[in-house]
């Protein structure tokens, strides 16, 4: 893991708030708290509870499957909750994070909720710490009230990098992300540290910098059938 970067190894049992400024960009928040979460599981604790307003999930839909799989989570360990209100939303992430087997609880908040003030958010975070499950609210836009969170999380979708073999394939998923809040943070900076990173098979990387073609060579001649799983890279 490159030196540096400290959310890479962010600790269990934290309040997260994982924010960017409009919900055309929410999958990149998802796609970002679930590798927070891949570092977080283990043996004893290997659920995810992911909870969202039932009215806002009419609009905003579910995760899905492949995708989750892709950041190296079992989908048959996320749990899907929908409550009627922001109050039973906070309820039951509090009373899931208190489960033993739970990770991480991810709370989809699309929309400002006067319920959730920093207050709501204080008895998150102490619960999170009792309980040594992360819970991470998802949150969009700037119309959002205090937070007692540990970590604070400004993430925004970048265009990956060009795959091997294929420049037109979509390449691995890559952000730009500030930490506004959190003990990472450099102290001499007002605006927060803000890193480019990209999903590996290993978790979080820095994205490559300049403008060095890394893309390698092709492969001499056809490919076997051992890389069928590979045309895309191969064709």
């Amino acid at each position: 893991r490159p030196a540096g970067v400290p959310f890479l190894s962010s600790p269990a049992g934290v309040l997260h708030e994982v924010w960017t400024d409009h919900f055309s960009q929410s999958a990149g928040v998802f796609g970002f708290t679930l590798g927070q979460i891949r570092g977080l599981l283990d043996a004893t604790r290997h659920a995810v509870i992911w909870l969202q307003i039932a009215h806002e999930g009419q609009e905003y839909g579910l995760p899905h499957g492949a995708g989750i799989a892709g950041f190296g989570l079992d989908p048959a360990h996320l749990i899907i909750g929908r409550t009627r209100s922001i109050a039973d939303l906070l309820w039951a992430g509090e009373e899931a994070a208190a489960c033993p087997a739970v990770a991480a609880v991810i709370a989809d908040i699309g929309r400002p909720h006067k319920a959730l003030d920093f207050t709501a958010s204080r008895r998150l975070g102490l619960r999170a710490e009792a309980a040594g499950a992360s819970i991470f609210l998802m949150r969009y836009g700037s119309g959002r009230e205090a937070s007692a969170a540990s970590f604070r999380w400004r993430v925004t979708p970048e265009a990956s990098a060009a795959m091997p073999f294929d420049s037109r394939a979509p390449g691995r998923a890559r952000w730009q992300v500030t930490l506004e809040k959190g003990p990472g943070r450099a102290g001499g900076q007002t605006g927060g540290d803000t890193w480019t990173v990209d999903w590996t098979d290993n978790g979080f990387a820095l994205a490559p910098t300049g403008n060095a073609d890394d893309r390698g060579a092709a492969l001499p001649g056809a490919a076997s059938a051992a890389l069928a799983d590979r045309l895309p890279e191969t064709a």
